[in-house]
């Protein structure tokens, strides 16, 4: 039982399951000192003002729905799987392996007669996600047999009916199968969500809005590093016109006159080739540092 007594200010849903690495570390980087138990569905959290609840991004939009948590992360996809009524506050453009939205695709296997979703009229379709895929075929006036629910392990199922919904990041669990992506469902990122009278609460908003900003930071400072170099006072037009800056680097003056200290945050890929340049231009001293926040 949840001690409502004892309430604080802010109860967040962390996603348990693909999410749940990748959210601490988010919240790590964002200034959080937040730890999760493998025996524990309430993890620590160093802010008196907040509570964290472990809930699967399956259900989470459901909860905050209710208000049994204020707001929580999940993927706008089990928002509209659950047709929640919910505050979207941000997108957060991280998921389980990589950047990029994460897709729910239909697929059949390799060696399937079937080439377009048409072709799948009268089938039986395997998800995880049926709301959404009811509402696919419907939009389409494609009458299939039955929209079945899978318990996991849906690529298997590819095999044993006409066609499966899944998700994927990167298709490679989808090549292992052996399977064939004929079109895309859904696609769907990271959001940040909250219960509507919560976000009508000026004190819960203000906080909400708070840990919006700092987990976008994070984010934003994931593909981003700092560089600091010496730079020659004469060569400094030169090497600034290099810099991809967020406005414009800061330089400071040094106690020898003839340089200047300068400091940038620049892509984690451009890094790469903009050093050697650096150097040939005749910046000294260049230190590389990861970035915690960009805000």
């Amino acid at each position: 039982m949840i001690d409502e007594a004892n309430r604080p200010l802010l109860r967040i849903g962390i996603p348990k399951g693909s999410l749940q690495e990748s959210t601490a570390d988010l919240f790590q980087k964002a200034g959080y000192d937040l730890r999760i138990s493998d025996r524990s569905y309430f993890p620590s959290i160093d802010d008196p003002d907040i509570q964290c609840i472990m809930f699967r991004a399956q259900e989470m939009s459901r909860y905050v729905e209710d208000g049994v948590i204020d707001v929580g992360i999940t993927g706008c996809d089990w928002v509209i799987e659950n047709g929640s009524e919910v505050h979207e506050v941000c997108e957060l453009a991280y998921s389980k392996a990589t950047a990029r939205p994460a897709r729910w695709v239909l697929a059949v296997p390799e060696e399937s007669p079937v080439r377009k979703p048409d072709d799948l009229a009268g089938g039986i379709i395997a998800t995880e996600l049926l709301n959404a895929t009811r509402a696919y075929f419907d939009q389409r006036g494609i009458k299939v047999r039955k929209v079945e629910f899978s318990w996991g392990a849906t690529e298997v199922k590819a095999r044993l009916v006409d066609a499966i919904v899944d998700i994927t990041e990167t298709g490679s669990s989808l090549r292992a199968n052996k399977l064939r992506v004929i079109d895309t469902v859904l696609t769907s990122t990271t959001r940040l969500i909250a219960n509507h009278q919560a976000w009508a609460d000026s004190r819960r908003r203000a906080r909400i809005e708070d840990l919006a900003l700092l987990l976008r930071g994070a984010i934003a400072a994931r593909q981003k590093v700092g560089l600091k170099m010496n730079v020659p006072r004469a060569g400094l037009a030169e090497i600034t016109a290099m810099l991809p800056a967020e406005k414009s680097p800061t330089v400071s003056p040094l106690a020898d006159e003839t340089w200047v200290a300068l400091e940038v945050i620049v892509e984690e890929a451009v890094e790469r080739e903009l050093v050697p340049r650096l150097v040939r231009a005749g910046a000294i001293g260049i230190i590389s540092y990861p970035l915690n926040k960009v805000i």
